[in-house]
């Protein structure tokens, strides 16, 4: 099992690749559902399927290297598969509900989703070798679209979607982050931005869920904005590793506790207390040592 430090989580030397869903390299074919075309996780497999890791965290942020990732990687789900957490989200999504997928990735979980009779689907990524990949994998799938998209730039119209799904998307941007307890200013707008779109592309009564590493104590200080015009609740999910799900619905106000979260934030100065233990050697540690913002 890999090492826990405070609040971040060490790189291990061996993982399970067990604990986080379909690592590529997986010899697990997936089932797909009528009109989706068939295929493996990888045709790359490597023992523990660790040689897409970078460098550096900072190449998380570049779509360089998911362009090259993406032209050799069939597949990867961050934080489990869809049936890991089917039952959170089925409590509030409807079949007929428009969806879209922020930073899809190579993820089964457009597909999962369109299996289980969710079938409006929207995907975007800001990798063109993805997107053009996904868009061949699933074209047997009527309802399901694919585009490529900057997630601070979203080309819809006002209140769009029913539901706005993202999986370690905002993770990934947050990977250079030396503490959870202070955001950088480039980072907070680069959140800023994103979260701003996608407040404006729900409709009214509509879900944005995030799905994360990122515990409520740090996450929500992030979510917990008047701005956006959405209430913030979470739940969680998973063994061993405990990932989080929150769901903010538009139109909703914040919960008076949120609300007061957002106050004391926009009176404090933003302060890592001095007990805030901090990872060495940031640039050493996997993306999975940061998404615990």
């Amino acid at each position: 099992m890999p090492r826990v430090s405070g609040d971040y989580l060490l790189k291990p030397q061996h993982v399970d690749s067990s604990l986080f869903g379909n690592f590529p390299g997986s010899t697990e074919e997936l089932r797909q559902p009528s009109g989706l075309k068939h295929f493996t996780s990888s045709s790359k497999p490597t023992a523990n399927n660790m040689e897409y890791l970078p460098d550096k965290n900072s190449s998380y942020k570049d779509v360089a290297y998911w362009d090259d990732r993406y032209r050799t990687e069939q597949h990867y789900d961050w934080l489990g598969s869809f049936s890991s957490f089917k039952h959170l989200l089925e409590k509030i999504m409807k079949k007929e509900d428009s969806i879209l997928i922020l930073g899809c990735g190579n993820s089964s979980l457009g597909g999962d989703m369109y299996g289980a009779g969710y079938h409006a689907i929207t995907n975007i990524d800001y990798s063109s070798v993805c997107i053009s990949a996904m868009r061949a994998r699933y074209s047997g799938c009527p309802g399901m679209t694919w585009h490529q998209m900057d997630v601070r730039q979203l080309s819809f119209a006002d209140a769009s979607f029913d539901v706005i799904l993202e999986k370690a998307t905002l993770d990934a941007i947050m990977v250079e982050e030396k503490s959870p307890w202070e955001v950088s200013p480039e980072t907070s707008s680069f959140i800023h931005q994103a979260l701003s779109e996608i407040s404006r592309c729900l409709k009214p009564g509509g879900r944005f869920v995030s799905i994360t590493f990122a515990q409520p104590f740090f996450r929500k200080r992030l979510y917990a904005r008047t701005a956006y015009d959405w209430s913030v609740r979470h739940d969680s999910y998973g063994e061993g590793f405990e990932y989080f799900v929150y769901v903010m619905t538009k139109g909703e106000q914040l919960s008076p506790e949120d609300a007061a979260l957002e106050q004391r934030l926009l009176e404090e100065p933003a302060s890592q207390p001095a007990s805030c233990p901090t990872p060495q050697d940031e640039e050493d540690n996997d993306f999975l040592c940061n998404i615990n913002l």
